[in-house]
């Protein structure tokens, strides 16, 4: 993937937070089309972006447990306007 990709992706992910306060994995997945979420946010936290990390408990579609993470923004980018 080449950088205007990466780039991308990244604004897409923000545009998502900043509507919808979270994003998991498949949140990623369903709404924007991202298959590596954690390595985009991973790319994002290094250039400076205030994303915060949440390990979440919940049941997968066979009722069997599973822990996965979701990202939100910290407060330095939710006082932006």
């Amino acid at each position: 993937m080449n950088e205007a990709e990466k780039l991308h992706q990244h604004n897409l992910i923000l545009d998502y937070l900043r509507k919808h306060n979270t994003i998991s994995p498949a949140q990623a997945f369903d709404f924007l089309g991202i298959t590596k979420l954690s390595t985009r946010i991973g790319e994002m936290i290094k250039a400076g972006a205030p994303i915060v990390k949440k390990r979440e408990k919940g049941f997968n579609k066979f009722g069997r447990k599973v822990s996965f993470m979701t990202y939100s923004l910290g407060e330095e980018d939710e006082n932006r306007q």
